[in-house]
């Protein structure tokens, strides 16, 4: 693990922080998760993309520096410290665009990637469909071949689809080929969320936000130069997704490190009492658990950046960052005893950690990968198939 910077790395430093302290709003937006939160979100995707710090390591004619890997960690730590603003664009920004580099095809780059890195199209992903569980390659909805128009008839429903209540376009897996094995005849399409026959019906949380939506598709039509990766690679385009979200563009340890700070100045504001000597430990731990994230993450820059890959580690991340969130924000709340119960951004973020250890994967899907293809332990036992479930 190399953690020396070099002097250009330095100044990218200095120049990151130098700018976020200069822009990032005084006052903390909306939430995105409401109409009056969104526009303010998007018009900070706006600003950054104006100034180039929207997507750092993207080449610059997508609006981005052309920076390294290492670079764009220190982004993160930076905009974590800084306490900027949540993206509402991650998830075509961090989820999609890295799947666009490697598998879209040029007129699919020059056509989204842009409007992503600029904040003006937003993208949900919309993966989950209703009674599938976390059994991904389960899913029902299908794709029909539409030869007279050049493209795809898609049908079925989505759920949990992630900021499809407000956004743009969508991406998913459908079923293309229903005569193929669960993980054959997959394929990964972009649409508009405002295309003839899509349906976005807003869930409420219990915040009563709608961050999530379902999404109904009654013979949407898509053309063939919307389909990502290929005609039947859908498994394999999603699993680059997949990666990518358990591994490091989803969750920096920028912002567990940016947390666990706050919560150690919370526990230094708490008067002396049961609240805060029940706490100590606790802070010490989520203190200890961000710096620790922070170093395997830097480990694994130095692995990636020597020709290496994330392969199954990103399943160790997604365990340990997620159930590291819902400790933090426990400790919090703990430490604000009575108070814990009234609105604040510490219960906001305890309610989102709830979540963690569901979407990307649940954990337990991520505990086996984790047990199988790193430990080597036999495979869990699967239920033939037609066997009773």
């Amino acid at each position: 693990m190399d953690l020396t910077l070099s002097e250009s790395e330095l100044a990218f430093q200095a120049e990151t922080r130098a700018w976020l302290a200069a822009h990032v709003p005084a006052e903390p937006l909306a939430s995105m998760d409401t109409a009056e939160g969104w526009a303010q979100h998007q018009a900070w995707e706006r600003q950054l993309s104006d100034a180039r710090w929207s997507v750092v390591s993207w080449p610059e004619r997508y609006h981005g520096r052309d920076a390294s890997l290492v670079e764009w960690v220190i982004f993160e730590e930076e905009y974590y410290r800084a306490g900027a603003p949540g993206r509402v664009g991650q998830n075509g920004i961090f989820l999609l665009a890295p799947i666009l580099f490697d598998h879209g095809t040029p007129d699919q780059q020059d056509r989204f990637l842009p409007t992503m890195a600029t904040g003006e199209r937003i993208w949900a992903q919309c993966w989950s469909e209703p009674e599938a569980g976390s059994d991904l390659a389960s899913l029902r909805s299908t794709a029909r071949r539409d030869d007279e128009r050049g493209g795809w008839l898609l049908n079925g429903q989505k759920t949990w689809s992630s900021r499809a209540s407000y956004a743009h376009w969508g991406f998913g897996l459908f079923r293309s080929d229903p005569q193929a094995q669960r993980h054959a005849g997959l394929t990964y399409f972009l649409f508009p969320l405002d295309a003839d026959g899509v349906t976005v019906r807003p869930i409420a949380q219990l915040d009563g936000e709608a961050g999530f939506a379902e999404v109904f598709f009654e013979d949407v039509f898509v053309p063939d130069a919307d389909v990502l990766g290929g005609v039947g690679a859908g498994w394999d385009v999603a699993m680059s997704t997949a990666g990518n979200e358990r591994g490091l563009s989803l969750r920096s340890p920028g912002r567990f490190c940016a947390a666990a700070d706050r919560l150690v100045d919370l526990y230094r504001e708490t008067p002396d009492g049961p609240d805060r000597d029940a706490a100590a430990q606790g802070v010490v731990d989520a203190w200890l658990g961000a710096q620790a994230y922070r170093l395997y993450t830097w480990g694994t820059v130095t692995r990636l950046a020597g020709g290496g890959d994330m392969g199954a580690a990103g399943s160790v991340n997604k365990v340990f960052w997620s159930e590291l969130d819902i400790a933090l924000h426990e400790t919090a709340l703990g430490l604000r005893g009575p108070a814990a119960e009234v609105g604040s951004t510490w219960l906001d973020g305890y309610t989102f950690s709830l979540s963690g250890p569901i979407y990307a994967g649940t954990n337990e899907v991520q505990r086996n990968i984790v047990a199988e293809r790193i430990l080597g332990l036999p495979r869990e036992p699967r239920p033939s198939r037609g066997a009773p479930t």
